[in-house]
């Protein structure tokens, strides 16, 4: 199963991640209140194991 890049930016937003910077195939996204930080590949859809990856590195919830 698969999640569109756009539900997943969403729900990082949601849950108080936020874009440090764009590089040039992933975008670092930020969680301040942990601390925390991780890569997301720019695919306009995302293997559900990779975003609990992401979610995981996070310290967020998942989807």
């Amino acid at each position: 199963m698969s999640v569109k890049r756009n539900e997943l930016l969403r729900h990082l937003e949601k849950q108080g991640c936020f874009l440090k910077r764009h590089g040039a195939k992933h975008d670092l996204f930020m969680n301040l209140d942990r601390n925390l930080a991780t890569t997301v590949p720019r695919h306009p859809r995302l293997d559900k194991s990779l975003c609990d990856a992401i979610f995981k590195q996070l310290g967020i919830d998942k989807l």
